[in-house]
């Protein structure tokens, strides 16, 4: 298995997971205002408070180039 600091991976693609949570919501609620700087914060704070530092994932799920 390999170790992965995902709150790391996170802020890596902080645009993309952004504008993915900020179109999750608009699909869902089309009438919620949304700032998603402050949805992205929320929502890295949760992983950070549900995940280890250091997470265990698949061998098969990491590719190093």
């Amino acid at each position: 298995m390999a170790k992965i600091k995902i709150e790391d991976i996170i802020d890596h693609l902080d645009m993309d997971i952004r504008n993915a949570l900020e179109l999750t919501i608009r699909k869902h609620y089309p009438d919620v205002d949304i700032d998603k700087r402050a949805l992205f914060k929320t929502f890295r704070r949760m992983v950070g408070r549900k995940c280890m530092i250091w997470e265990r994932v698949p061998d098969n799920l990491i590719e190093k180039e």
